[in-house]
């Protein structure tokens, strides 16, 4: 009988995020599977084990992603990781793979889940905090009212044009770009409030552009509103 693998999101930093449903398939697991090269050194590990100390003593796949925009790098790395976790499916093996935020915004899951699922077998893919609303209630304000719109853009793409848009925009992934990031942001003359590491050690809140440090860290989102 083959296992079962599932895609879990264990929210944006805070261990007390973690959603019931989350907490209870990783105690049932077999393997836990985390984004890494070394199980202890990876922020998805560090926070689920804070919530479910016993993944400590589990079997555990380390699975790497580089990062790189370059597709055949990227393939490369997804079928490794995809055939890394089909050794526990095909032994009839729970594989619970841990990923921050939601399993749905921009995961590198996604792609190993959809690998497997071709190649028939089980897979489930269960929903976590989204690290912009997780934000959003850190800064205690809301995302959008009535009739505004929200856009969640990622911000090592272009995103100049993205920003004329009305609304609320969330930038994520800005920390590779963030020189080029300001300077638009500056000429948009909007309301800008970044956080890093939301609910981890080391969060901090910047009110304003000028505020926003050049070097900010990988876990940065912004939060952009009309005026």
């Amino acid at each position: 009988m083959k296992g079962k693998l599932y895609g879990i999101g264990i929210g944006p930093g805070d261990p007390e995020l973690l959603t019931l449903k989350a907490v209870r398939l990783i105690r049932e697991a077999d393997v836990i599977a985390v984004p890494g090269k070394v199980k202890t050194e990876t922020v998805a590990y560090q926070i689920t084990v804070q919530a479910v100390p016993e993944i400590a003593d589990k079997e555990c796949v380390e699975v790497y992603y580089p990062m790189s925009k370059d597709p055949e790098i990227l393939e490369k790395c997804h079928t490794e990781a995809a055939e890394k976790i089909e050794t526990y499916l095909a032994a009839g093996k729970t594989v619970a793979f841990l990923t921050l935020g939601d399993t749905t915004v921009y995961s590198t899951y996604i792609y190993v889940h959809t690998k497997l699922l071709e190649k028939g077998y089980e897979a489930e893919i269960v929903s976590g905090i989204t690290s912009f609303c997780a934000v959003a209630a850190r800064l205690n304000i809301g995302l959008v009212e009535k009739a505004e719109e929200l856009h969640i853009i990622p911000a090592s793409y272009q995103i100049e044009e993205a920003l004329k848009l009305k609304g609320t925009k969330v930038l994520m992934k800005t920390a590779s770009k963030m020189g080029e990031v300001k300077k638009m942001l500056k000429d948009c003359g909007q309301d800008v409030v970044m956080i890093e590491n939301c609910g981890m050690p080391g969060e901090k809140i910047h009110r304003s552009v000028d505020e926003i440090p050049e070097d900010a860290s990988y876990y940065s989102l912004i939060i952009v509103k009309e005026k």
